[in-house]
């Protein structure tokens, strides 16, 4: 298999600022030609064949999503501004294309000679699911408004919001700030993180500089236990500084690091009112949900106001615990005594009750888990689990964006030729300056049918910020990490093993409220036995994970998932308030979101900082849908329960959930997809009863 040739080479990146530039120019002017002599046709012309703009778009895409890419990896500021750069040239020219009244009138044209000469019926479910998108494309755009000055507004509004996106998204990336902290302060910090943070002398003092980069800040502050959780939402908890008022402090300004975005939120959710109001919805919730699964914003708040009248009694109980074991930790190390659960507070008890209940050691189980070892044995179980097999490009043939950069080519297990070529997966695992924060995947090339009938394969890179290794330890990873990890090559593997026929529908491009799904599934593997067994291997003695750490690990796994969820519900709430129409257009967000979080997770702050300037994902696509990772989850838990509880590692279960979730991407309704895959309805039964069992396992230990 090792000498098999992929049929298609992948993507060089060796780029020069002057590239980008010239690149999308060319994009952008090819993109245009294409719609531009399309709309010249006699109306009589426009049929499926000749409305040739699927192909297009997928072409536009493998030009310019590389070079948006840079900003995000390169360590070259010229060549990451040139992309950011390139990023806004792109969606301030897909605004206008969007606009194009005469490229939406040879669409719907098509449309009615399809329906009109009977070729609408020989079309594939695919095919007219594509028309009818390009057509409601239009529709959300505007162009079916009468009045020319409303159009001209609404292009005015949508380029402003892609400005104030793109510079809230940018400034969120470079992480260039810290905070400081004597030894005596960082009591609690494992030796090993304090290590590696960089030391200054100021007076008699030696400091601590802890960035706000993951591995730096996580083991001051943690996040809360979930995949699909990022560090992004401001939802930092204190996990291991004995002093609160390190956590405090390291909380508070961690949350108020990215306060310069505050404005360009500000200006974004003014700037979707106008709009949603200019396109006739209630708000931009409601404009944003009507293409989800969950179709409008008032069933979007029904879902969460139900799920909280589970979880609220979960949260009081889970609360009262936490509280009593930090009067006593205050009483013991002296410390002033009140009945306030802090933002700071929660990760911090929540580690100890742990700790204590289950004798579990964050730190410990960290040692079982050696990036060396967790990274491929995560591959080979999927490749195992689907039937794929992953060659590493080495030598002369690879070409990546920074020498840490690892890359594959991805094939079906025992191919023998060009038609067992999958695709090409890069991983970029450890931080860097400037490099993007977290962990996420791009799809940076589309799947589909070209015009000749062979295929274009799709590549996905995925990039994290795995902890590097320290003069005495090699890298190793959390099991949270793990867990991170298992989730996001779900979301590669997404986009590898999608084989739609349309490239808008390929991988994961499904409606947003599904899209975590396949991935909050996968990460119950990291809740089994079986599995930690073959993820795990001490850094010194190579032992798996005992039989009791493991039953320990899998125990903790929902201690206090009320409060957990609620949080998530904080986050949600948040998102859908703010573009609602019933907010006055004075209100002051900082207020509400703070106001929110401790109605709402039942954690108090102190001072009002600017979480929100941190949320990314209310600019990052996920605007007026958060909810969705929760409400995602219901259908995580039902298809695990459901088809993989029985057998995780099962290669023909597998093999079902490749071919009716993964091989159809976006190219039919989500709904039927989980119907043909659980043989049924899709039902919250699992995902209840799992918060509800095991939470009550949790208390009583």
């Amino acid at each position: 298999m090792a000498s098999l040739t992929p049929p298609q080479p992948p993507p060089s990146w060796q780029h020069a600022v002057e590239d980008i530039e010239r690149l999308t120019t060319e994009a952008l002017a090819r993109n245009k030609q294409v719609s531009d002599d399309i709309v010249k046709l006699p109306e009589d012309k426009f049929d499926f064949d000749n409305l040739a703009l699927a192909n297009a778009e997928a072409e536009f895409d493998i030009a310019l999503e590389p070079l948006g890419f840079y900003q995000n990896v390169s360590t070259n500021k010229a060549l990451r501004d040139a992309s950011t750069k390139s990023e806004e040239r792109t969606r301030k020219f897909s605004n206008q294309e969007s606009m194009r009244e005469d490229l939406y009138k040879a669409k719907v044209t098509a449309e009615a000679n399809l329906r009109k000469t009977g070729a609408w019926d020989k079309l594939s479910a695919e095919q007219k699911r594509l028309v009818e998108k390009m057509v409601l494309d239009g529709k959300r755009a505007g162009l079916a408004l009468e009045k020319k000055e409303d159009k001209e507004k609404l292009k005015q509004l949508k380029d402003e919001l892609s400005d104030a996106c793109l510079k809230f998204t940018v400034r969120s990336w470079v992480l260039c700030g810290r905070v400081s902290f004597t030894r005596e302060e960082l009591d609690g910090v494992p030796e090993d993180v304090i290590s590696g943070y960089t030391q200054r002398t100021e007076g008699d003092k030696v400091l601590y500089e802890v960035t706000f980069k993951t591995p730096d800040i996580f083991p001051v502050v943690s996040v809360a236990r979930s995949a699909s959780y990022h560090p992004s939402d401001s939802t930092i908890k204190f996990k291991y500084a004995n002093n609160p008022q390190t956590r405090k402090k390291a909380q508070e300004a961690f949350e108020d690091r990215l306060a310069i975005n505050v404005g360009y939120l500000d200006t974004a959710l003014h700037l979707r009112r106008q709009i949603a109001e200019i396109l006739r919805y209630d708000s931009w919730a409601d404009y944003i949900t009507e293409v989800k699964m969950v179709k409008s914003a008032a069933n979007a708040k029904q879902f969460l106001d139900e799920l909280k009248k589970h979880l609220d009694p979960l949260g009081v109980k889970e609360r009262e615990i936490l509280l009593a074991l930090k009067k006593e930790e205050h009483i013991k190390r002296g410390l002033p005594v009140d009945d306030n659960f802090y933002l700071w507070d929660y990760r911090y008890y929540d580690r100890l009750y742990v700790e204590r209940n289950l004798s579990l050691d964050d730190s410990l189980v960290k040692e079982y888990f050696p990036v060396s070892v967790v990274v491929p044995a995560i591959l080979e179980i999927y490749q195992n689990l689907l039937g794929v097999k992953f060659i590493e490009v080495k030598g002369d043939a690879r070409d990546v964006w920074h020498p840490e950069v690892q890359q594959f080519a991805v094939w079906e297990k025992g191919a023998k030729g060009e038609s067992g070529f999958v695709g090409y997966c890069y991983l970029d695992l450890f931080p860097r300056e400037a490099k993007y924060p977290h962990a996420a995947v791009w799809g940076l090339l589309p799947g589909y049918e070209l015009s000749n009938g062979k295929r274009h394969y799709p590549l996905t890179a995925m990039v994290a910020n795995l902890a590097k290794p320290t003069p005495e330890r090699p890298a190793l990873m959390r099991h949270d990490d793990v867990t991170t990890f298992f989730h996001e090559m779900g979301h590669v593997f997404h986009g590898l093993l999608s084989r739609t026929r349309y490239a808008r529908f390929h991988g994961t491009a499904v409606a947003r409220d599904f899209v975590e799904a396949p991935s909050q599934m996968l990460e119950n593997w990291c809740w089994e036995s079986e599995v930690l067994k073959k993820m795990s291997s001490h850094y010194k003695t190579q032992e798996p994970l005992s039989d009791e750490l493991i039953d320990k690990i899998i125990k903790s796994r929902y201690v206090n998932v009320g409060l957990f969820y609620l949080r998530q519900l904080f986050f949600a709430n948040f998102d859908l308030s703010v573009h609602n129409n019933s907010l006055d257009v004075s209100t002051d967000y900082t207020k509400l979101w703070n106001d929110l979080r401790e109605q709402i997770s039942l954690v108090k702050g102190d001072a009002y900082k600017p979480g929100q300037g941190s949320f990314g994902h209310i600019v990052g696509g996920y605007d007026a849908g958060y909810y969705g990772y929760t409400y995602s989850l219901v259908f995580a838990a039902d298809m695990y329960a459901t088809v993989f509880k029985k057998g995780p590692l099962d290669p023909a279960l597998g093999k079902s959930y490749r071919d009716k979730i993964l091989f159809v991407g976006g190219s039919r309704d989500e709904m039927d997809s989980l119907k043909d895959f659980l043989g049924r309805d899709p039902n919250p039964k699992a995902f209840i009863e799992e918060i509800e069992q095991d939470a009550k396992r949790a208390s009583n230990l």
